[in-house]
Formats: structure tokens, sequence, C-alpha cells
């Protein structure tokens, strides 16, 4: 934990929220100590966090953008592959917490683990130091992957998905988790997407948030967009 204060430059004055941060759902499962938190929680809250630090961010830098391009670059800044590619330059996966089995199976390396453990993170430094030290902490990665030319835009089906529904006032869309297979290390979830209470596509991927655009992406098709 100290040498991963040094790489992200903060120094936890509660270095509880530093563990938990680290710690994935399998050491925690495997452990069996209630007094062992997972940082499901955390990414939850650094998911928000992460959103309106990239949205100010954005919205303040290029104002040029009109609020369609602005949402397809946030997007494509706080997506899973941007996430792990983010956490992959701090070798993140290296100082996570796994069971045996999670870490044999290369938990270290999976996308969504890493991705979410990186919004972990995020929420730490939020919850110990607040919002200036954790936007300093984000905007790190994201300027950079700004200012990188090659970045190209994240298809975001779920937004797309959004301003066509919105067009029509009093329709809502719902995402349902159907099912969940697979061991720890290697997890399969599928979604579907409902427009009031109909179901309007269905979607697998290994994590939750790829499920879900990948039901959005099946709704757009057969829409015809």
């Amino acid at each position: 934990m100290k040498d991963f204060e040094k790489v992200i430059e903060y120094k936890f004055k509660n270095p509880v929220l530093l563990r938990e941060a680290l710690t994935h759902s399998s050491y925690a499962n495997e452990a069996k100590d209630k007094n062992i938190k997972c940082n499901e929680r955390l990414e939850f809250l650094g998911d928000a966090v992460l959103s309106i630090v990239v949205a100010e961010y954005i919205f303040e830098n290029l104002p040029e953008l009109p609020e369609g391009e602005l949402t397809k670059l946030r997007a494509a800044l706080v997506c899973e592959k941007a996430l792990y590619k983010f956490g992959k330059q701090i070798n993140l996966g290296d100082y996570l917490l796994f069971s045996k089995g999670e870490k044999n199976g290369g938990g270290a390396d999976r996308p969504s683990i890493v991705s979410d453990a990186f919004e972990a993170v995020i929420a730490a430094i939020y919850l110990d130091g607040g919002m200036e030290p954790a936007k300093k902490h984000i905007l790190r990665f994201v300027i950079p992957e700004l200012n990188n030319k090659s970045t190209k835009p994240f298809k975001d089906y779920k937004t797309t998905l959004q301003e066509i529904v919105q067009k029509n006032p009093g329709e809502k869309i719902l995402y349902r988790m159907v099912s969940e297979s697979g061991p720890d290390h290697d997890k399969h979830f599928v979604f579907e997407v409902l427009l009031n209470s109909n179901s309007i596509g269905k979607g697998g991927g290994r994590s939750k948030k790829e499920a879900e655009q990948n039901a959005a992406r099946e709704a757009l098709e057969l829409m015809g967009y």
C-alpha cells in the first residue's frame, strides 16, 4: 500500500479506505471475515466522482463542442476500455488483493476488474481528502488522453438509445440483469433493456457495463438505427 501511495502520489490519512479500494470481492469472500470489505461500494461512488470531474473539465476546456459531442467524449473517457488503460499505466492490477483462484485466473489483468478498481481508488481518495485530490488524480490520466489525437470515440449505445427514447415523453428505459454465470475470475452477465416494461434488446458481456451496452446495441439494431 505504501508503494502504491507513491505511485498515485497521494498519502492516505485513513489507510483502511485504500485497502478496501484494492480488495477484490473474491478476496473478501475467501477470507470469510466480515470486517474485510471489497471495493464494490467504492466503485459505485468513484464512478460518480469520475463522471462529474471529466464532465466539468471538458465543459470548461472545450467550449466549441456542442452537448452531443461532449456526451460522446465523456463516454470515451470513462468507459471500461479507457479506465483499464489508465489502470495499466500504474500497474493497478499488481496491487489488488485476490483469492487464489482469481489471481491464478488472471484477475490482475482483466479489464472489468482493473477498471472497477480504478473507480474504487478514486472514491477512496475522494472520501479521504475531498474533491481536489480526487480531481488531481483523475486529470493526471484524462488530460494526456484528451491530447492523444489517436483516441477514438467510444460508441455509447446506452446514451444513443436514451436520446432516441427521450423524444417521446413518458417513455422510460430500464436495464435488468437476466443472468450471472461463471466463477469469479470468468464471470458472464446477461442484461436486457426494457422500454416501458417491454424487453427490446438483450446482450451479454464479462462485466455488467459491457452487457448493458450490448443490450442497448441490439435494441438500436432492432429499431433500425
